[in-house]
């Protein structure tokens, strides 16, 4: 391995940086990720707006989303190995540059084509972002305050995701949609700026590159999200077993072809290490009850517990309210305390929330309904950071940049899936599919607690 010149200072890019310039570092991270993470949200709120704009039918516009999470998905791994070779700095600032450009782009769109082609180019630059997101968290924060910064960064994810819609609707309730996406610009070229200055260089490997190997991830990602998409989009089934079946043939090509390799773009070798494993398993299990939750709670609230739209933003505010405030504590006991106890902790709680949402009476009172979301945003705040923290630390230095594609890949297949899941619900019971999605977040979130434990009796060597 070889390290990148970076200044005098260079040696902090190992073990951390300094302070101030940590601080500096963390704002241009968060930022960007803030801007990422949030575009995979708000754009569903647009969609009337855009397809009545634009002239396009509803099952054209949806592509807006589709293909943002399509390229964003697809390239994710691709990315993140490319950022051990050349260094993450190297990937995160084009990454944040094409992104900043395409919501330009985007804002100024004259057709559905155009707006596609833009959605494209921005889904390529949040992956840049998001592939090597947590392992520039590693460098910038020292060893020991490392819980810390990605508890820090599980709130912006966090509070991106949920408050999304609800940044999204004020957007629209005073300009056209394309300033949903020409908001974007300023904070890009502040982040970019800060960026520039501030984020760190990293240690580079020496191995080569394999195109091939991305291209076969791209295409295998990007199947799959387009496969669990037709079906949430109740798509011919012959298509989606299409989809679904190729992507797992293309995954199975590509395990095989880099079976033997010391870096490979899909990451086999780090799953031979329990810990990694355990956590990706993890994470997984519990976005997929972001999933979940977050498309079948506003349903729930309305169609079966009779609520306004109004009632229903104020019941959705208890869940990231708590995670703001859960995500940072968790994060620096996760400096301190195993990550097998504390994410088992937070899952159970998520998983008892979750259970109690579905149990609520016919007219409940709104306290009953603010408290029980309260419990499931502090078991999902509980759960992140730490369970970032044990998959990041599992991985050697030198393999930060697929740990931290995976870390992204894991997230957003499993909001992805929960969100398919929910749909699945609704189309088999109609309306009551919103509590059956309910009780299946629950049981996931129970599954994902008892993998979380698993971690605690894992290989000593691995432990986390």
């Amino acid at each position: 391995m070889s390290t990148e010149t970076i200044s005098a200072d260079s040696p902090s890019a190992i073990d951390g940086l300094q302070a101030e310039r940590r601080g500096w570092a963390a704002a241009a991270i968060f930022t960007a990720l803030a801007m990422a993470s949030l575009d995979t949200a708000i754009a569903n709120i647009a969609l009337p707006a855009i397809a009545a704009d634009l002239h396009a039918s509803p099952a054209d516009v949806i592509w807006v989303v589709n293909i943002y999470q399509i390229a964003l998905v697809a390239t994710l791994l691709p990315l993140a190995a490319l950022g051990e070779v050349v260094g993450h700095r190297r990937i995160y600032l084009p990454g944040l540059l094409l992104f900043t450009l395409a919501s330009l782009g985007c804002a100024c769109a004259w057709s559905l084509p155009s707006l596609l082609a833009a959605r494209v180019l921005q889904g390529l630059g949040a992956s840049g972002i998001m592939s090597v997101n947590t392992a520039l968290v590693r460098f910038v924060y020292p060893g020991r305050q490392q819980g810390r910064g990605f508890g820090h960064n599980a709130l912006v994810v966090a509070a991106a995701f949920t408050l999304g819609p609800t940044i999204a609707s004020g957007i629209l309730a005073v300009g056209p949609w394309t300033w949903l996406f020409a908001i974007n610009i300023p904070f890009g070229v502040v982040a970019m700026l800060i960026g520039l200055k501030t984020l760190p260089c990293t240690p580079t490997a020496s191995h080569a590159f394999d195109f091939t190997g991305a291209l076969l991830a791209a295409a295998c990602l990007g199947l799959f999200i387009l496969g669990v998409g037709s079906a949430a989009h109740h798509a011919p089934p012959g298509l989606v077993a299409i989809e679904v079946v190729s992507a797992v043939l293309l995954g199975w090509v590509l395990i095989r072809r880099q079976a033997d390799s010391p870096a490979p773009v899909l990451p086999i070798d780090l799953f031979r290490r329990p810990i990694f494993a355990l956590s990706t398993a993890t994470a997984i299990c519990s976005f997929a009850v972001q999933g979940l939750a977050f498309v079948s709670l506003p349903f729930y609230f309305e169609d079966i517990l009779g609520r306004s739209q109004v009632e229903t933003g104020f019941f959705m505010t208890p869940w990231p309210l708590v995670v703001a405030i859960m995500a940072p504590i968790a994060g620096r006991l996760s400096d301190r305390h195993p990550a097998g106890i504390l994410g088992g902790v937070g899952l159970a709680l998520l998983s008892l929330g979750m259970a109690l949402l579905a149990m609520l009476p016919a007219s409940p009172h709104v306290v009953d309904i603010v408290w029980r979301m309260a419990i499931c945003g502090s078991g999902f705040g509980f759960f992140q950071a730490p369970n970032m923290k044990a998959l990041m630390s599992s991985a050697p230095a030198d393999r930060s940049g697929s740990a931290s594609g995976v870390v992204a890949t894991a997230r957003l297949m499993g909001q992805t899936t929960g969100a398919a899941l929910a749909a699945l619900c609704f189309g088999l019971v109609g309306r009551e599919g919103a509590t059956l999605a309910l009780v299946l977040g629950a049981g996931f979130a129970a599954v994902g607690c008892v993998v979380s434990v698993l971690r605690l009796v894992a290989t000593p060597q691995h432990r986390a």
